[in-house]
């Protein structure tokens, strides 16, 4: 991994692969922070070899931002190898993962930065918080009590049960600890990934990759949400691939999560993935939507193949 550079407090990477408006709109937002320009850089990484409009839009915000553009040639569908080679470039003190379709508030890295100057050594990672998280699904199900001593749900914001089943965070008043952080815009003490480090197996849309990047060091170190350091997540229309696929890679990927963390428990999250196939069903009834029904069906192939495992 390179050197720190002194001069940067923290470092920026940002993977891609089209979406340019997207793009535009979190290196517009970080041509607007507070924090001064040569306080922090911009690592873009783009997939399959880059594009003529990734490059244009590196050279366009390289007025007004500190950017650095790297083009990828080879595995495509691995967030967690073009994250690992966005970190290998990092100069700065701290790293800061962004996704392409998140937008910070003017004063959100800077207030980070103001966190991160009164931390404690034992504090490895924060996230930014989500001004615009969307509800959650089912809420009076998973606030059962019944819900909790199963093991399944919990009404703690960034929890991850036995299940290997994870609470979602949300909207904080105030900064608190959390088991788990979201990759999409969380910034790590940069000294402690030489030892943590993106897992490649997950590929596509990478589900659960941020719990598992996140749950690895979590185990010894705190994580938090900053409270004041603010942000907007647009998340496109399109990424998962369809509903179907998407069943079947939610089973696969959190089992494979619960097997590689041996302190959590497999028939548990087997009951788990069975009461999540069931609420999808339930919404395919209740709201009409056929994307539901089809996210249960991959769910049941998904625990079939585990089962026999079939590849």
């Amino acid at each position: 991994m390179n050197s720190v550079n002194p001069d940067y407090d923290i470092s920026c990477v940002i993977n891609f692969y089209g979406r340019i408006n997207l793009l535009e709109g979190i290196l517009y937002s970080l041509s607007a922070q507070n924090l001064p320009k040569e306080k922090f850089e911009v690592i873009l990484v783009e997939d399959r070899g880059g594009t003529e409009d990734g490059r244009t839009i590196a050279e366009k915000f390289g007025e007004w931002l500190n950017i650095r553009y790297f083009a990828l040639s080879e595995n495509y569908g691995k967030m967690g190898y073009s994250r690992n080679v966005g970190l290998s470039k990092t100069k700065g003190k701290y790293v800061l993962f962004l996704d392409d379709d998140t937008v910070l508030e003017p004063d959100a890295l800077e207030k980070m930065m103001e966190f991160w100057e009164r931390a404690s050594d034992d504090i490895g990672g924060a996230a930014f918080n989500m001004v615009n998280h969307p509800p959650l699904h089912a809420s009076w199900l998973k606030s059962l009590p019944l819900t909790e001593k199963l093991g399944l749900y919990s009404k703690d914001k960034g929890k991850v049960l036995p299940s290997g089943f994870h609470t979602m965070i949300g909207f904080v008043s105030e900064t608190i600890f959390v088991q788990w952080l979201t990759t999409g815009a969380t910034v790590w003490r940069k000294n402690i990934l030489d030892k943590f480090q993106f897992d490649e197996w997950f590929k596509g849309y990478s589900y659960l990759e941020d719990l598992d990047f996140s749950y690895q060091i979590g185990k010894e170190y705190r994580l938090a949400i900053v409270a004041n350091a603010k942000y907007y997540h647009y998340p496109a229309s399109t990424g998962r691939g369809s509903s179907y696929e998407f069943g079947k890679r939610e089973v696969a990927n959190r089992l494979y999560f619960v097997k590689k963390n041996q302190n959590l428990s497999l028939f548990r999250c087997y009951l788990a993935l069975l009461v999540r196939m069931f609420m999808s069903m339930s919404f395919s009834i209740k709201e009409r939507r056929l994307g539901y029904l089809q996210r249960a069906f991959g769910n049941c192939v998904g625990i079939v193949l585990s089962i026999f495992s079939i590849k």
